[in-house]
C-alpha cells in the first residue's frame, strides 16, 4: 500500500514524514476538522496550515502512516506530483466583495479534475473578484470574476523556481463557458506540452498568441479583449 507520506528532514538519524489530506477548496467540516485534531494529537504530529488550503500534518513515523490515514478516512491531497495538485478558492458567497458565487465552480472544477496527470505539476487559483484572494494571477490557470459579474480566464502564472505573470485568455464568459474553458485549456496542455513542461514555459515556448487562437478556436467563444 502508498502510504503517501513524504519524507521530511532528517534529524540525529530520525526519519519523520508528512501527510496532506484532500481538503477541496479549503472547505472543511467541523466533524473532519475535529478528526484531524484528534488523530494528530494521537500520533504525536504537528498541524501547519499551508498556503494551498489544506492541513499538513507532521512529525509523523512511517510506521504510523498506514494507520493515520486509515482512521481519518480521507484521501491524500496528491497522489502522483506531475498532476493537478490544487484547486484554490476564495470565500466568495460569504464575501462582501465578491461580484459572484464563484465556491460552486471551483468545487466543480476540484471534483472533476482535481488529481489528473498532466505533464507538470499544475495548480488553479478560482476567486470572485478582481482581488484574487487566490493569487490566481500566480496560478498555471486561473478563473476570476470581473466588476461586470462577468468570468475571465488566465494562464501561465507561477510564483515558484521561474516566477511568471498569467496571460489572460479571454474575458466576458459565463460561468459555463468558463468551466468548458478551463477543461479545454487542460486537455490541450495535456496533448501538447513536454513532459516536466510547466504551463508557463509551454505558452512561452509556442507564444501566447498561438495558445490563445488554438483554444478559442476549440472552444468557439471569440476573443474579448
Amino acid at each position: 500500500m502508498n502510504s503517501y507520506g513524504n519524507l521530511q528532514k532528517i534529524k540525529d538519524g530520525k526519519r519523520t514524514f508528512a501527510i496532506t489530506p484532500h481538503i477541496p477548496g479549503g472547505f472543511i467540516t467541523p466533524d473532519n476538522l475535529i478528526k484531524i485534531g484528534e488523530v494528530a494529537k494521537k500520533y504525536n504530529g504537528v498541524l501547519k496550515l499551508t498556503s494551498g488550503q489544506r492541513i499538513l500534518i507532521t512529525n509523523l513515523k512511517e510506521e504510523d502512516l498506514e494507520s493515520i490515514w486509515n482512521e481519518l478516512g480521507m484521501e491524500p491531497a496528491v497522489k502522483s506530483q506531475n498532476s493537478l495538485k490544487n484547486v484554490e478558492i476564495c470565500p466568495a458567497n460569504y464575501c462582501k466583495r465578491s461580484k459572484y458565487p464563484t465556491i460552486g465552480i471551483g468545487m466543480k472544477i476540484s471534483k472533476n479534475f482535481h488529481g489528473i496527470e498532466l505533464p507538470c505539476r499544475t495548480k488553479i487559483g478560482i476567486a470572485g473578484c478582481r482581488n484574487a484572494c487566490t493569487s490566481v494571477y500566480s496560478k498555471d490557470i486561473g478563473v476570476l470574476v470581473d466588476i461586470d459579474g462577468k468570468f475571465f480566464i488566465t494562464v501561465g502564472g507561477s510564483a515558484g523556481f521561474n516566477p511568471r505573470s498569467s496571460d489572460i485568455v479571454t474575458k466576458g464568459l459565463k460561468e459555463e463557458e468558463a468551466f468548458n474553458l478551463v477543461k479545454i485549456i487542460l486537455e490541450y496542455y495535456n496533448e501538447n506540452a513536454q513532459m516536466g513542461e510547466k504551463v508557463g514555459h509551454f505558452i512561452d515556448r509556442i507564444t501566447i498568441n498561438k495558445f490563445r487562437e488554438d483554444i478559442l478556436k476549440i472552444s468557439n467563444i471569440k476573443e474579448e479583449k
